[in-house]
């Protein structure tokens, strides 16, 4: 018995140091932060839920008019937080991205995501929250899915508005990473819009040789197990 307790604290102690290890490394920014600490070159972030999902690569723009060409909203006056339901997990964008009345805004983000290894991504999710007031704004969020390829190639798209809130994508599992870029549109109309939560969520599966090295990794541990029964006995 204690030479089973050793070993399992032992295969503990080495999973502990392993995940500390990859949030030590220079560029981590632990969830929840604002986007321009996101921004610069190397830095990435990890969100948790039914798999560990690492987004890096982040790009931010915007504008606004009238007059054309008018700074847009800045990137610290969003927050980023983890987002976990179910099988999807991600972020959500947080903070009040609005139009005034008869005016516009223009936002594009990207950023590139990345399952654990032995998982490809098999689904995509987009939901907002937001509205006009009653009057006659809008808003539209619209992405495209590519792969990190060069040249890219497109997986698929998403669009959520105000009177779309959801949006989902499902495709044939076969990438670890893939690049996501947003572009966000404001009209301000009669009386203004306002967007206040953007969420991003993915899932992902096994891939199929991750199966069977599962499997041949589940008869080495029960043949372990067999034979330490028999020491422990001795």
């Amino acid at each position: 018995m204690k030479r089973r307790s050793l070993f399992l604290a032992l295969a503990a102690g080495v999973v502990v140091l392993g995940f500390g290890a990859l949030d030590a490394r220079a560029g981590y920014v632990p969830l929840p932060t604002t986007l321009d600490k996101l921004l610069p070159s190397g830095t990435f972030t990890k969100a948790f839920g039914a798999e560990t999902l690492t987004f890096s690569n982040f790009t931010y723009t915007s504008s606004s008019s009238p007059p054309p060409g008018s700074p847009g909203p800045a990137a610290s006056t969003i927050g980023v937080v983890n987002y976990a339901v179910g099988t999807e997990t991600g972020f959500s964008l947080t903070g009040t991205l609005s139009a005034a009345a008869n005016t516009m805004v223009d936002v594009s983000i990207s950023y590139i995501v990345t399952v654990p290894k032995g998982q490809l991504i098999n689904d995509a999710l987009l939901l907002t929250t937001g509205g006009n007031f009653g009057g006659s704004g809008s808003y539209s969020v619209s992405e495209t899915l590519t792969t990190v390829t060069s040249p890219p190639t497109l997986i698929g798209s998403l669009e959520a508005t105000n009177t779309s809130q959801l949006s989902t994508l499902s495709f044939p599992p076969g990438y670890r990473s893939i690049e996501v870029s947003k572009d966000i549109f404001l009209t301000g109309g009669s009386k203004g819009v306002t967007l206040s939560v953007i969420t991003q969520a993915y899932s992902s599966v096994p891939e199929p040789a991750s199966i069977a090295l599962l499997g041949i990794g589940m008869t080495g541990f029960l043949a372990f197990r067999r034979f330490f029964k028999k020491t422990s006995v001795a």
